[in-house]
């Protein structure tokens, strides 16, 4: 069921890459692209977190407690107790959907480094088995294989 080898580039020493390797070096570059985009989505969640820690760590100063514009430290009015509450909860949220969201990301990538592990491992065998060394195996660029298919060398 395997398909037939595609030719190797003029002038190229390695040897043929199969269908089957193409194929799989598409996925690889198509998961690659998936954890680059979880990985600004951990990033912008964890860029959230520090600034809303930041946000609650500065407005815990005692010069900067300044629970509405007419009201300083110290001062214990109900309007004052419930901007500070209110403002308390504000961060308290962004903390917990900050820190939700991350986590989210972080198992997600967890995930998705399995299935490229599994990925990896098939695209190695498939290139090993059309006379590839283990060397030029793990150095193949799987974007340039991946984006071939597309390049007038079709699946076959």
């Amino acid at each position: 069921m395997s398909a037939p080898s595609m030719p190797s580039p003029i002038g190229s020493r390695r040897p043929a890459v199969s269908a089957q390797a193409r194929e799989l070096a598409a996925r690889l570059s198509e998961l690659f692209v998936e954890d680059q985009a979880i990985a600004v989505r951990q990033a912008d969640s964890q860029r959230r977190l520090s600034d809303a820690n930041d946000r609650l760590r500065l407005g815990l100063a005692p010069d900067a407690l300044i629970y509405d514009r007419a009201a300083p430290a110290g001062d214990s009015g109900p309007a004052s107790q419930t901007t500070l509450l209110g403002a308390l909860q504000a961060t308290h949220w962004t903390i917990q959907g900050a820190f939700c969201a991350y986590q989210s990301a972080c198992e997600e990538r967890r995930q998705l480094a399995a299935e490229v592990g599994e990925t990896i491992r098939q695209f190695l065998d498939a290139l090993l088995a059309t006379g590839w060394s283990e060397d030029q195996a793990q150095n193949a660029n799987v974007h340039e294989l991946a984006s071939a298919i597309g390049d007038g060398e079709t699946k076959r």
